[in-house]
């Protein structure tokens, strides 16, 4: 590591809310329109899905749920913001109004039959005999449906003695840690629901995949009640064996779904139905606002389910503000490859009408398509990311660097900071790279968060 030679330098110790290692911007495969077996089968991949990616290497939960707002997301430890205008399956970030959520009927059904499994007609006849309701009860518990009450409603711990039910089921947050149980229903969902060989599937893979959070786990205490923070790994176990596992990071504000797995035998349970209710029951009881379900892509017939919770929010691309997920927005989206309402309203487009929307879909161009290996982010137009006079003011010599031990320095105080072309190093391009590494990402995660970092660019 360099050291300062700024007379005016200094080095401080910090705890930052994030540290980050830009990888920068680059075009992939889109797995959405795309089979694996094309994606397989070309050398190079198409261009379709762009985005900006870096490397997490420690988070606050705060930060995180920050970064999500201004559409990130993350894969093990990769952090990426897709670049909606150029995909080809354009990512919005989603989030349901968790205390607001009423369920739908088949939700209902689907909670309701599988606690009856789980209980049996013998548990649930002798426990009317031995817990009667009252008449009141009765009528409040026939025709509302509690979703936190519902959930839980067949958990062991929760159930009311001595009568045994016909299987015994229990829900149980751990920390996202590997093992090798969860490694074998990992393999199993792999395996089985997304169709992938042996040589997609590894320990290595899960690990980096679903056990890596940089995430910091902590519990506090919020009125009273208990508030976990951090990645956690919700653990669902059938009879002592586990069945799934809902991969999540709890926030400030909001439950963030990762990923959610199941064993194959669950299947005919709407197991998905049931981790998406559990969930937003899990943001109610943690105190948070939403219910985070990861990105909707409109043309995808797999996405289409999130649409299904109300009420849901799109994250505009260029304000970040939220917009509610309604037919309007819908027939825009039908439209459209790329929608951003606040763009649109401000441009005074009304929203079109079916037979508009299916005649514009028809006819719309493909997005563009870069062939380039190396990818210049401001010549992009990336929805939400600083122009270059916006990050002209900003100082980019004063974000802060590692220094050993805790310590940082801001980049500003390293002689040769910029990253220019020395003698004898082969380059010709003569561009400070290191500068314009720091811009390109202070450009996707603004001015706001970027004073929040401290920025690595070791590989480890």
């Amino acid at each position: 590591m360099s050291s300062p030679t700024n007379s005016n330098s200094s080095t401080t110790t910090i705890v930052p809310d994030a540290v980050l290692g830009p990888i920068g911007y680059h075009a992939h495969s889109c797995g959405y329109c795309k089979s694996k077996a094309e994606r397989r089968s070309s050398s190079r991949g198409s261009s379709g899905s762009p985005s900006y990616y870096a490397s997490s290497k420690y988070l606050t939960p705060k930060f995180y749920e920050d970064l999500i707002c201004r559409g990130w997301r993350r894969s093990g430890t990769l952090l990426y913001k897709p670049d909606l205008r150029n995909a080809c399956c354009p990512h919005y970030t989603l989030r349901l109004d968790a205390p607001a959520f009423k369920a739908t009927k088949d939700q209902r059904q689907a909670q309701n039959r599988f606690n009856h499994y789980i209980l049996g007609d013998e548990y649930i006849k002798e426990t009317a005999k031995l817990h009667p309701k009252s008449k009141a009860e009765a009528a409040r518990y026939k025709q509302t449906f509690d979703l936190c009450e519902r959930v839980h409603e067949s958990e062991l711990s929760y159930l009311q003695e001595p009568t045994k039910p016909a299987h015994e089921f229990a829900v149980t947050l751990d920390p996202d840690t590997f093992t090798e149980e969860k490694y074998l229903l990992y393999e199993n969902y792999q395996r089985i629901v997304h169709k992938e060989g042996p040589d997609d599937i590894s320990r290595h893979g899960f690990r980096n995949f679903l056990c890596s959070s940089k995430i910091k786990r902590s519990t506090t205490i919020v009125d009273g009640k208990e508030k976990k923070l951090g990645s956690y790994h919700q653990c669902y176990r059938l009879d002592g064996r586990l069945v799934a596992i809902g991969v999540l990071d709890l926030l400030p504000n909001a439950i963030s779904a990762v990923y959610f797995m199941y064993h194959e035998d669950l299947h005919t349970w709407s197991p998905g139905k049931l981790s998406a209710l559990r969930e937003t029951a899990l943001a109610i009881e943690q105190g948070c606002r939403w219910y985070m379900m990861g990105f909707y892509i409109h043309g995808c017939t797999k996405m289409k389910y999130k649409a299904d919770y109300h009420p849901q929010y799109i994250l505009d691309p260029e304000k970040y503000t939220w917009d509610l997920l309604d037919d309007d927005l819908k027939l825009r989206m039908d439209a459209r490859r790329y929608v951003s309402l606040s763009s649109e309203k401000a441009r005074g487009i009304p929203a079109p009408t079916k037979e508009e929307a299916e005649a514009a879909a028809a006819s719309r161009s493909p997005p563009p398509t870069n062939d380039g290996d190396d990818l210049n982010l401001l010549s992009q137009n990336m929805p939400g990311a600083l122009t270059a006079d916006e990050l002209e003011a900003f100082d980019l010599g004063s974000l802060l660097r590692p220094y050993g031990r805790g310590a940082v320095i801001r980049f500003s105080d390293i002689d040769g900071w910029e990253g220019y072309p020395e003698p004898g190093d082969g380059r010709t391009d003569g561009e400070p790279v290191i500068k314009q590494a720091l811009g390109d990402l202070v450009a996707v995660v603004g001015t706001e968060l970027a004073g929040r970092l401290v920025v690595d660019f070791a590989q480890r």
